[in-house]
């Protein structure tokens, strides 16, 4: 097996230079490599190299142009990450509210495996996520200053102060095992099918993940596809053996999941706020079109016509 050598700031620069990148300013470039890690600059190298030669660059690409994607994927991580939150905390409250109205407001009401589904194949489920649950407690219970609050001066920890401390994909895996009537009183409320909620939740989860852990996000797929949507229809997105070429395990299908549960005034900002990342990278991109990294995205060519879709058009078509 070949070993991987530590190579300084200048043998970084001379191999990609090696490889056909235009270095204009060593300086700043070694700055960046420093700053941000050769090894995670380089993973945006694809979309610029030669198709003909994997190991080179397109002639012309810049260091600053690939830099500048680097960017824009950071930017676009930080513009998600915040409104996936909005969510993740809707998502939790909406959640508390209803099963502790139903069912109580003490862990030991509503941790009750009664409280969930009675399908045979999702007991161990039950058990499981319920054992996750109280683990949460134990071990965080006075970690938190709400959640210490309550045991310190009640001696319990409501399902709403609970949700604070747990995370994202238990709370997507709790609606999974939710009696129907739950999972449907939920879902009401933003106005979608229970089924498309259980579907939406783990992409949810799995992209607050990899926001918060700066991975690469704008090429990434995730391995569940969502159902084809009134969006899909409305911007009218091209098929492909009746198969939708975007919007179904991209980041694009994200924007559609965040477009059926973010309010219409949180999910135009954010859609402004992507408008402008990808001007930015379009004036700073000159070797490849700006296309290219928007079909990687998923995104269509009318991609932005999304924010003027309004929630009351969909409802009413619904009900025709």
């Amino acid at each position: 097996m070949i070993e991987k050598q530590f190579k300084n700031l200048d043998e970084q620069i001379e191999i990609l230079k090696y490889r056909g990148l235009v270095v204009n300013n060593e300086e700043y470039a070694k700055e960046v490599l420093l700053r941000e890690n050769y090894f995670f600059l380089n993973g945006y190298r694809h979309l610029f190299t030669d198709p003909n030669d994997k190991n080179k660059y397109i002639e012309g690409t810049t260091f600053e142009e690939l830099y500048s994607l680097f960017l824009f994927d950071r930017k676009l991580r930080t513009i998600l990450f915040k409104n996936l939150l909005i969510i993740e905390n809707n998502l939790k409250s909406i959640t508390s509210y209803q099963l502790s109205k139903k069912y109580g407001y003490k862990e030991k009401d509503y941790l009750k495996e009664k409280n969930f589904t009675s399908q045979p194949e999702k007991r161990k489920q039950v058990k499981d996520l319920l054992n996750k649950m109280k683990r949460q407690i134990r071990v965080n219970g006075r970690n938190h200053t709400a959640t210490l609050h309550y045991v310190s001066n009640y001696g319990y920890i409501p399902l709403w102060i609970l949700v604070k401390v747990l995370s994202f994909g238990i709370v997507s895996e709790m609606y999974s095992i939710l009696k129907d009537d739950d999972q449907e009183q939920i879902a009401a409320v933003y106005h979608i099918k229970p089924d498309d909620l259980i579907t939406y939740l783990p992409i949810l989860a799995n992209y607050r993940n990899l926001c918060a852990h700066e991975d690469i996000l704008f090429e990434n797929r995730t391995q569940k596809e969502i159902d084809h949507t009134i969006y899909h229809q409305l911007l009218n997105i091209p098929k492909e053996e009746d198969q939708y070429l975007y919007g179904v395990n991209d980041v694009f299908a994200l924007i559609i999941i965040m477009k059926e549960m973010l309010k219409n005034d949180e999910f135009k900002d954010m859609i402004i706020e992507i408008e402008n990342a990808v001007n930015a990278l379009d004036y700073n991109v000159n070797t490849i079109p700006t296309s290219k990294i928007l079909f990687k995205m998923g995104f269509p060519a009318n991609w932005d016509e999304i924010k003027d879709i309004e929630r009351s058009y969909l409802d009413h078509e619904e009900r025709k």
